[in-house]
């Protein structure tokens, strides 16, 4: 079946093509540079993507997409309905399913498309909507890789070209008044997460910020959701206190998403927990340092020697749980496995392997 599905997709020539990746934002990031490898293998064809209402400012205005179908996490039956019957008014000819669940295999069903492809991480029973999987996209295959897949089945023999989200000019010039008074270079930190199990303590970052601010004579910005404004704000105040004469601006919750690529892409260095900004920021071409504590720097990390990936070493590490399981000693103990020390050396790799100590006074 895997063979066939390769030979199925480089037999057809579609007119309308149907992404189905809804979220999350890293992998919906790491996603997007088949748009291109897609628009030049089927030039004639239109391409859709169904995401998620959150994430869609990402997408919308992609001069390589047709539309941006939205999909309501949280919009009840009726929102379901709709998208259901847009999918099916879209009369595809392919569908990628890369979300590979069973909310996405109702949608991929509901295409009709002539073939719909999915991926070898599909749960569920979600492979039952699709006419085949890709090879080589099992779970052990570190995302990046699993999702260039699809271009390297087109035929696709490069690398992904960078993320190029459609920025508009006020979006620019927002972004130029929100960081008018920081001055360049400038170090970017996320501190947050979705999950408690991927946030590296705020004071271990900010003794790392107030490193690289003494140091490299670097500026700072922090970055985050609306909901990690107050502890963005702790970090600041904390490097602040170190740092006085250094610019240091919290821009959680003041940015879209598309804003947010533009503050990262103008960033020396960007220092993150395995999240979607950190993608985002790989995305754009910016050098990264990871820390991975719960998830897996080789299977959920950017690819890339540019970048600087720091690893929890505990028996737990890369067991992908929302949720420590341990109490006692041993409670997020991949958190505090991970040292300021570990990071500072792998930010200093980073600002020399990236020649960044030349572009700071």
């Amino acid at each position: 079946m895997s063979s066939r599905i390769i030979n199925l997709l480089n037999e057809i020539e579609p007119r309308r093509i149907v992404i189905i990746k809804p979220s999350a934002l890293g992998d919906v990031v790491q996603t997007m540079p088949l748009l291109p490898v897609l628009k030049q293998r089927f030039p004639e064809a239109t391409i859709d993507w169904v995401i998620r209402s959150e994430l869609a400012d990402l997408l919308e205005g992609h001069p390589l997409l047709n539309r941006v179908l939205i999909y309501e996490r949280k919009g009840g039956f009726s929102a379901s309905i709709r998208l259901l019957r847009e999918l099916r008014k879209g009369r595809y000819d392919l569908c990628f399913d890369l979300q590979g669940l069973l909310r996405s295999a109702v949608m991929t069903a509901a295409t009709g498309a002539t073939l719909r492809v999915g991926l070898q991480t599909a749960r569920e029973y979600s492979h039952l909507a699709c006419h085949g999987l890709l090879p080589d996209t099992e779970r052990g295959v570190p995302a990046h890789a699993r999702y260039w897949r699809v271009a390297e089945a087109l035929g696709e023999t490069g690398s992904p070209a960078p993320v190029t989200p459609a920025l508009s000019e006020p979006d620019r010039q927002q972004v130029d008044s929100l960081i008018g008074g920081v001055s360049a270079p400038f170090l970017v930190i996320h501190p947050g997460a979705m999950w408690e199990t991927k946030r590296w303590p705020i004071p271990s970052f900010a003794e790392i910020g107030s490193r690289a601010l003494r140091e490299y004579g670097m500026n700072l910005i922090v970055v985050g959701t609306r909901g990690e404004k107050a502890a963005a704000e702790d970090l600041c105040n904390l490097v602040r206190e170190k740092q006085p004469r250094q610019q240091v601006l919290n821009l959680a919750g003041e940015t879209s998403l598309k804003q947010l690529c533009e503050v990262l892409r103008r960033a020396a260095l960007v220092l993150s927990n395995d999240s979607g900004p950190m993608h985002l920021a790989a995305g754009v071409g910016t050098p990264v340092v990871g820390i991975f504590t719960c998830t897996s720097a080789e299977r959920s990390g950017p690819a890339g020697e540019q970048h600087q990936l720091v690893q929890a070493k505990v028996p737990c590490a890369a067991s992908y749980r929302k949720q420590c399981p341990f109490s006692g000693s041993g409670h997020m103990q991949c958190l505090t496995a991970v040292s300021v020390f570990q990071v500072w050396s792998a930010v200093k790799q980073a600002v020399s392997r990236n020649q960044l100590a030349s572009n700071v006074a």
